[in-house]
């Protein structure tokens, strides 16, 4: 994505890559060994977490792990805008 991204942008990006991940997970249960299954569920667990990562930096985070704990002022996340919040879902 070029320059900052909207935040209905990245949420979508963060839901489709969120539900392939779960989807291919299942399908990996009953067949771990697919190189095909396994390499969908590293390219959208990547996109994800980038995804996760770069929503964190211009809105916040959506997760504990994208939280920046070196901030000196970490927890004023409390006080962004909800993804449910403008329409974000």
């Amino acid at each position: 994505m070029n320059g900052r991204p909207s935040r209905q942008e990245l949420l979508h990006v963060i839901n489709v890559a969120s539900f392939s991940v779960d989807d291919v997970k299942l399908f990996l249960d009953t067949h771990p060994d697919n190189q095909e299954a396994l390499a969908y569920f590293r390219e959208y667990s990547n996109l994800r977490n980038q995804s996760l990562e770069e929503y964190s930096h211009f809105f916040g985070p959506l997760t504990i792990d994208t939280a920046n704990v070196s901030c000196s002022d970490y927890w004023k996340w409390i006080n962004e805008p909800w993804p449910w919040q403008e329409g974000g879902c």
